[in-house]
């Protein structure tokens, strides 16, 4: 077995597979992240999206600032702790995505094959949820554009007229045919939704670590800073304070809720990007140098303090216009949102650099979705980088065009079912199917001080389980992230 091993970590390994030809790359020669932290940033990228900003601060609305809180950063502890890294090393350890990656280890069951079949699972939920999410950073890139030229301003504070420009821009159907046929007949957002995904493919072709690295470590930071002074401004405006210190209010009955710990977990769990995709397949670029506990913290640490920038940005906001903020979803950020900063002194600046803060998150996000498809392609059909992302954006944008009038139907199905069952078959495969000892020695691979066999009890007895029933209560409540 350790011969075996060893092996797999020469140069090339053709890895031939009844039909398939995945090919497993030395991380060392392979295109890769060429630093520590641009991998984190590049990591916080894909984890910080539109459910740090439109999600979490409802979250935290809704089941009352520290009450939901304190579950959630426990939670958020426990995945960055097991699911986190196990996703990470799953890649490394094999320089490939989930098919490779699963192939990996259920070869050393003795079926090979099997692995590789499940992971396509991952791949289509990847680019499912990537076909959704283009057409929201469609409507990012609209709503950006309207707030550096000053469009978004002067629709003021009339509901009205700021509910139908986003009606225009997403249309409401009930089925694919009639959202087809609203797309055909001049509905939609069909320029925007083109441009946004042109230029997350442009990204993504410069490659890793001279596209996706180089765009994180510019997005990233820029990110930060802008909610950071955003933050600033609006604990300057009257009324803001009661924002602050309801976020900060605890309720200990509420503890006792079985939901608020359901939901908790839920966010946790969708916010920190475990998918059984694109968290494997950045970790496949990664060197054995990399300490990846480390990376798995910062990961979770930088994705916490955006979701709390977010909700300090947002509910405070909300107080300082007298609103109740009880919605979340699109109807937040492009309705809402845009009559309380429209209606604020220097409302025009706000709502600007908002914009542009989200425009960063779900680029970032939308590249990371895209690239688990994209090596697959390469890895399967040998094609070269530019052309897997210019055909697997190619056919994202138009499935994108396609559903506009159904994206929320769409969304939800993939974030209850497909999300949540890839997180689960990726922890199965590598903290239950991988050999204990091989799991164990990929993740400390990199790592000054050794984390011990506790981790694999964690994420074996505890994660696993845990993204199991993050799958049935979602279907049975509906959503829980």
């Amino acid at each position: 077995m350790q011969s075996y091993v060893k092996n797999l970590s020469n140069n090339k390994i053709q890895r031939e597979v009844k039909g398939l030809n995945i090919e497993k790359r030395n991380t060392d020669t392979r295109d890769g992240f060429k630093s520590n932290w641009g991998f984190i940033l590049a990591c916080i990228g894909s984890a910080v999206g539109m459910g740090n900003i439109w999600r979490f601060p409802i979250m935290v609305s809704v089941w009352g600032g520290l009450t939901f809180l304190l579950p959630y950063f426990l939670f958020v502890i426990l995945i960055s702790s097991s699911g986190v890294p196990g996703e990470f090393a799953l890649g490394r350890m094999t320089g490939a995505g989930p098919i490779g990656a699963f192939g990996y280890c259920t070869e050393m069951r003795g079926n090979k094959r099997a692995g590789q079949i499940i992971g396509l699972l991952p791949v289509i939920g990847s680019m499912a949820l990537a076909i959704g999410y283009t057409v929201v950073v469609g409507w990012i890139f609209k709503y950006t554009f309207m707030g550096i030229s000053g469009s978004l301003y002067s629709l003021g504070t009339d509901m009205n007229l700021i509910g139908g420009t986003f009606g225009a821009a997403a249309p409401d159907t009930e089925t694919l045919s009639e959202s087809i046929s609203a797309v055909l007949g001049g509905q939609g957002n069909n320029m925007w939704l083109a441009i946004g995904l042109a230029v997350s493919a442009f990204i993504m072709i410069m490659g890793i670590g001279g596209g996706i690295e180089k765009a994180n470590k510019f997005m990233m930071p820029a990110l930060f800073l802008l909610l950071v002074g955003l933050g600033v401004y609006i604990f300057t405006l009257p009324g803001s304070h009661e924002g602050y210190s309801y976020i900060f209010t605890l309720n200990l009955d509420k503890l006792k809720d079985l939901k608020l710990w359901i939901f908790a977990f839920g966010q946790a769990f969708f916010s920190l990007s475990v998918a059984g995709n694109g968290s494997v397949i950045y970790g496949s670029y990664l060197p054995k140098k990399e300490d990846l506990v480390f990376s798995s913290r910062n990961v979770a640490f930088f994705d916490t303090a955006a979701a709390l920038l977010a909700a300090l940005v947002i509910i405070p906001s909300m107080a300082s216009a007298g609103g109740d903020l009880s919605k979340g979803g699109p109807g937040l950020m492009f309705v809402w949102l845009v009559n309380v900063f429209n209606g604020m002194p220097g409302g025009r600046i706000v709502g600007m650099i908002f914009f542009i803060c989200v425009l960063f998150a779900g680029v970032s996000s939308l590249v990371n979705l895209y690239e688990a498809p994209v090596a697959t392609m390469q890895e399967v059909f040998q094609l070269k980088r530019a052309p897997a992302c210019i055909v697997t954006c190619g056919f994202g944008c138009a499935a994108a065009l396609a559903i506009q009038g159904i994206t929320g139907q769409w969304m939800d199905a993939v974030s209850i079912y497909i999300c949540p069952l890839g997180a689960a078959i990726a922890g199965f495969m590598f903290f239950w199917v991988c050999r204990k000892e091989r799991a164990l020695e990929e993740i400390n691979t990199g790592r000054k001080k050794p984390v011990g066999e506790s981790v694999i009890f964690l994420g074996k007895y505890i994660y696993v389980p845990m993204a199991v029933i993050a799958l049935i209560a979602g279907a049975l409540l509906n959503g829980i992230g």
